[in-house]
């Protein structure tokens, strides 16, 4: 599934994306992590897995997969 970045903290590693359809979704510091990712910035579009609700899975096209948590 497509998302936008909607809110990134760097202190935190916390955050938000807005799906294609208006779902706002947070993530937290574990997802983060699994990225493998150093930042992120409002607007960026990326890749995410949802699983029971949450994100399970954040990435960015072309710089890597991801991992899964949980």
């Amino acid at each position: 599934m497509q998302a936008s970045v909607h809110t990134f903290d760097f202190d935190t590693a916390r955050g938000s994306v807005i799906t294609d359809n208006g779902r706002v979704l947070p993530f937290d510091e574990r997802v983060f992590a699994a990225s493998r990712l150093r930042h992120l910035r409002p607007g960026q579009r990326v890749s995410i897995e949802v699983g029971a609700g949450e994100i399970t899975r954040l990435w960015i096209v072309g710089i890597g997969p991801g991992q899964r948590i949980g």
